[in-house]
């Protein structure tokens, strides 16, 4: 899995005071979970960037002074006007401790049914997966070439020895349903 590096300072006094004044000053108050302590510091708004406002899912290398944390996004808080993120709490990964991500899905391949005049739905456009750090995908590859009218693409299908889904096994990932204009012309050539 991709990895974005976060640099950042820890942070002394954690009060109300002391967070605003990190606000003004451009910075995100964020604390990293998962250790034997939690790890309180700050990073520049900008340099989530990357890790935020993506499709894409990454793992997150935090440097604080020296010492480096390899970490995911578990939690982020957004100013409900403005936007602007207010807290971000990280989790501390363990090469020996699985992790629970949410994986994007990619479809890839044409799909039959759709290819005769079908729709593609693409209902799961992430999945819940439990890994090992090392194990994680950047993302989960779907063939919806066999897919004709009427069909279903299950989260069985899909099954990785890597990692395993959190989800139900009749999961739906895709499915080809019937348009409304194949099914006109299919109602037209019945007359």
């Amino acid at each position: 899995m991709q990895s974005i590096t976060i640099k950042g300072s820890q942070r002394e006094s954690v009060g109300k005071s002391a967070t605003k004044a990190l606000r003004n000053a451009g910075k995100v108050p964020c604390v990293l979970y998962g250790g034997d302590k939690p790890v309180h510091f700050s990073a520049d708004e900008k340099s989530f960037k990357n890790l935020i406002y993506t499709p894409n899912v990454y793992t997150a290398t935090i440097e604080l002074e020296g010492q480096t944390y390899a970490a995911v996004l578990q939690d982020i808080q957004f100013h409900p006007v403005t936007d602007k993120i207010l807290h971000i709490d990280f989790y501390q990964l363990f090469e020996d401790k699985p992790v629970t991500m949410e994986i994007p899905v990619k479809l890839v391949g044409t799909s039959k049914g759709v290819m005769v005049g079908g729709a593609l739905r693409h209902n799961m456009r992430k999945l819940k997966v439990k890994a090992l750090p090392a194990n994680l995908p950047d993302f989960i590859e779907a063939d919806i070439t066999e897919l004709e009218i009427g069909n279903k693409l299950y989260i069985t299908q899909l099954a990785n020895e890597n990692f395993t889904f959190l989800h139900p096994d009749n999961t739906v990932v895709a499915q080809v349903r019937m348009s409304r204009n194949a099914a006109k012309a299919a109602a037209e050539a019945e007359k």
